[in-house]
């Protein structure tokens, strides 16, 4: 199935406007940057510093046991079972699952969904959008991004449970 759906992605969803657009979706996805940013500026009002720290540390914690994962699943990305495949990004290094991008963004949206409709609905959108942009890059079969979406709403639920503590 993942291999038929990221097929179909390849064949069927590549034109000007996505080659353009889900390149830069993946980058402000890097290392959680976009995520991070946000937590830094809800980090200077002291009304917001508590839901700061929460999307910080589930954005840690994300990351970390996608990290702890990776080696231990030892999923190869898709490029790497096509030889000759031209990326429209840098070539990633690691191992494909879970997807480090899909865990940080759906911790973040998942933290912000539960403190701010509004605004987490805007976050669950990109977050989407941002686990899309890594099949549609052929760096992440669907069910990485799928499993690396579950383990970012795990780590969110969790940091936020510690917090109620």
């Amino acid at each position: 199935m993942d291999v038929r759906i990221i097929s179909y992605v390849q064949t069927h969803c590549h034109n000007r406007f996505t080659d353009f657009i889900f390149p830069l979706l993946s980058r402000i996805g890097n290392a959680g940057a976009v995520w991070l940013t946000a937590a830094i500026f809800l980090g200077y009002n002291r009304h917001t510093r508590a839901f700061a720290f929460m999307l910080f540390f589930s954005l840690a914690l994300a990351h970390i046991i996608s990290q702890i994962l990776k080696p231990i699943i030892g999923r190869p990305r898709p490029f790497m079972t096509k030889p000759g495949v031209s990326l429209l990004i840098h070539t990633p290094g690691g191992y494909s699952c879970p997807s480090g991008h899909s865990a940080s963004s759906f911790a973040a949206a998942t933290v912000i969904l539960l403190f701010n409709s509004r605004f987490g609905t805007a976050a669950l959108i990109l977050a989407l959008l941002i686990a899309f942009s890594r099949v549609f890059l052929f760096v992440h079969y669907p069910s990485d991004t799928v499993l690396g979406s579950l383990l970012g709403v795990l780590c969110a639920f969790v940091v936020i449970y510690l917090y109620k503590l």
